[in-house]
């Protein structure tokens, strides 16, 4: 294969994701492929498929890899990792269907482990299931509930993604008139419940036309179909509100406006989409999905250049229909049901950039004029693609009696374009994640070694030196912050410049529709609210979300989960306080009374004293039978800072939700479950010490580097290294 001599043009931190999740290693974890390497590989691996319809493979590769090499394109996570390897799962997320009976559930959820064992995320619609209370014939017994059955699907998720090479995700659908709904939109209010789930309600127009005239709602029993109780509807969005500013779940999906675009009706209703929303999915199609990084294409005035821009989503449409014949699917049914349909999600990154380098704020009126000529442009271009795609291979199976048949157009693919979510692409890419605003303007920058890299946006600092505003102990001043709001610069400068938080929610809603006119699927994206925002400012992100013909939306008020209550009343009210207003800690009396217990860890057996004092958790020594000098000093080093937070106040329940659910690289078995780490074995010692249990603590924090986590289209994902719930 001739080979040209574009090289990858990645960031070093890129390449520091690259190798911890993408390159292959051999079995001891050695590297064995450098990035070029990579890409050549998947490359190759794509353009295989041509000579199924007598073209070129070798041309095509080196067509694929040069758009790649020059990060103007990338697909989803799966296909970087999986393309010419054994396993060779390119999608990156799929929707199965969860039936009533027992044997359908289960079925769905074997089918759900090997979803996430091939590395993909799974989507459902929980609303056939009967609702808790419901009679079953079968056993004479009474019914559990959807929400129930979630909670199973949930810990199997965290079961599976142990092994697994990627993190299991989930979305968690239940229909609006289903009678568990009060239940279900409540379900994340208690901490940690669900937490491998994103969860939205399948909202239809009649619903919010009742909202609207303040109207009954009836809740229907999905097995009968009888109504079995009328609410006001009032009362249920009001819950929708409050559960969502409360924690940022449950989202909205608009059923009804996503069926309207369903370009298959004959096949079946779409109730389901992938876990970030921005794919509605028929049982069994798998998403498969590519991202085009915008800044790549502008000249060097800031202009687009159309031309280069046409000929990459050509190329990409090419690269994702080849995708879909290439891919080893988990389950048959899923190889069947997308192969028939063919549905293909080519978005966008690097937006934010964009709109920097043009001097354009966010959700000013020329930007959204600017992402709908963009986006219909890139739709049109791609729609074009897929037709030449039908001319030169068929159209999908199901071309006949689908909206392309009424419309008279022959396609390749069902659909084209999809906003999807580009945590860890954008890295890769270096560049801002899909159509969000940055977060911040500088952050820190774990580099998975023992530095931290200090950055800060290249745009802005050569835009400051070019309007002549860089001076000495601005750039520290940006840093302390990672915002402009604050600072002393011209105000039309601060407002091109400004970070999520700082922008209006009804701007975030607005960019959506803007990109949901021209996209196929749906757009995901987090409509983020300070931690000041109310609930009434929620309520009108929804009304306006759904009245501008977006498909669903997410919502995620700043540090809410931070703020809420978990243990009403434990706080000690007799906790000594210093003359400053911080906590002492007290005194150690001669005699402590305690107990010790014994926990398997990777390590050795964990033995655990607690010991007590006015009948409460006092001090903790926690000691490893077998472990090096330097696993026992980190062991000593946890059992003092713990017995230092008991001794000055803290809660040991606040301790043990702290502790639980860490992971590491070696858990173990034990008869009440797994132990994940030395931290999560020192929580359940902590927990059969007392006799109660704490639910795993859901605190937003990286789990892979320590950093906060932020919550960006539609997932919770890291900005500081490459972690992400979603991808």
């Amino acid at each position: 294969m001739k080979k040209k001599t574009t090289k990858p043009v990645f960031s070093p931190n890129a390449v520091k994701v690259l190798e911890k999740r993408y390159l292959r290693k051999d079995d001891a974890g050695n590297i064995l492929e450098s990035p070029e390497e990579m890409l050549w590989r998947v490359a190759s691996s794509v353009a295989a498929a041509e000579k199924n319809w007598n073209q070129d493979p070798e041309m095509r590769a080196v067509e694929f890899y040069e758009i790649m090499a020059c990060l103007r394109f990338l697909p989803n996570s799966p296909t970087l990792m999986n393309a010419g390897s054994q396993l060779g799962q390119l999608s990156a997320c799929f929707v199965l269907p969860v039936g009533d009976s027992m044997e359908e559930i289960f079925d769905a959820l074997k089918a759900t482990a090997l979803v996430h064992k091939s590395g993909g995320g799974t989507g459902f619609n929980f609303s056939r299931i009967r609702p808790a209370g419901d009679r079953v014939r079968s056993t004479s017994g009474i019914a559990s509930g959807p929400i129930s059955f979630m909670e199973l699907f949930n810990e199997a998720t965290e079961v599976v993604k142990q092994g697994g090479m990627r993190r299991g995700a989930n979305m968690g659908i239940l229909e609006v008139s289903h009678p568990d709904i009060f239940d279900f939109i409540r379900a994340k209010t208690t901490r940690g419940r669900l937490s491998n789930f994103n969860l939205s309600v399948g909202v239809t127009d009649s619903f919010m036309q009742a909202v609207k005239e303040e109207a009954d709602w009836e809740l229907r029993n999905p097995r009968t179909g009888e109504v079995v109780s009328r609410v006001k509807a009032t009362e249920l969005f009001d819950l929708l509100v409050q559960s969502a500013w409360a924690t940022g779940d449950p989202g909205l999906v608009f059923l009804d406006r996503i069926n309207e675009n369903n370009p298959t009706p004959q096949i079946g209703r779409i109730d389901s989409t992938n876990p970030c929303g921005e794919q509605p999915l028929l049982p069994y199609e798998s998403c498969n999905l590519g991202s085009l990084n915008l800044v790549r294409f502008l000249d060097g005035r800031g202009e687009f250049d159309w031309e280069a821009l046409g000929k990459g989503v050509e190329t990409a449409v090419r690269f994702l229909d080849d995708v879909i014949e290439m891919n080893h699917y988990p389950l048959p049914a899923i190889g069947e049901m997308t192969r028939k349909n063919r549905k293909i999600g080519l978005g966008i990154m690097g937006w934010a950039e964009v709109l920097f380098e043009k001097g354009i704020a966010y959700g000013s009126r020329e930007s959204l004029e600017l992402a709908e000529q963009v986006m219909s442009f890139i739709q049109s271009r791609g729609h074009s693609a897929s037709e030449d795609l039908a001319e030169e291979r068929g159209c999908f199976a199901n071309w006949e009696g689908s909206l392309w048949e009424k419309k008279g157009r022959k396609m390749r693919n069902a659909t084209v374009t999809t906003i999807a979510p580009t945590g860890t692409l954008s890295i890769l890419a270096d560049c801002s994640s899909g159509i969000e605003p940055v977060f911040a303007l500088a952050y820190q920058r774990k580099t998975f070694e023992t530095e931290t890299l200090n950055v800060v946006n290249g745009i802005l600092l050569r835009k400051l030196e070019e309007a002549g505003l860089m001076r000495r102990g601005l750039v520290e001043a940006i840093g302390e912050s990672g915002s402009l709001e604050k600072l002393d610069l011209p105000e039309d400068f601060k407002r091109v410049f400004r970070t999520a938080h700082e922008i209006p929610f009804e701007d975030h809603v607005r960019m959506q529709a803007a990109f949901q006119k021209y996209t196929d699927n749906a757009v995901s994206k987090t409509i983020n609210f300070p931690n000041k925002a109310g609930l009434e400012e929620i309520r009108k992100a929804f009304w306006l979300a759904y009245e501008s013909a977006c498909k669903g939306i997410t919502v995620y008020r700043d540090r809410c989960k931070e703020t809420q209550v978990l243990y009403a009343g434990l706080q000690d009210k007799e906790e000594p306080v210093g003359s400053q207003g911080k906590s002492v800690p007290r005194r150690r009396p001669a005699m402590l009374r305690g107990t010790t217990v014994k926990i398997p860890t990777a390590f050795g057996n964990l033995y655990l004293t607690v010991n007590e004092m006015d009948s409460k958790p006092f001090e903790v020594f926690a000691t490893l039978g077998k472990s090096g000098k330097d696993t026992q000093a980190h062991t000593e080093a946890l059992g003092r800072l713990i017995s230092l937070a008991l001794r000055s106040g803290v809660p040991v329940e606040e301790v043990v939700s702290q502790l639980k659910g860490i992971g590491g690289s070696q858990p173990v078995w034990e008869e009440d479950g797994i132990i994940l780490s030395l931290p999560d074995a020192i929580a359940r010692g902590l927990e059969k010490a007392g006799g109660f249990k704490v639910e795993e603590a859901t605190a937003e924090m990286c789990p892979s580097c320590g950093s906060a986590l932020i919550h960006s289209e539609g997932c919770t994902r890291c900005r500081s290294c490459d972690f992400s719930k979603c991808d």
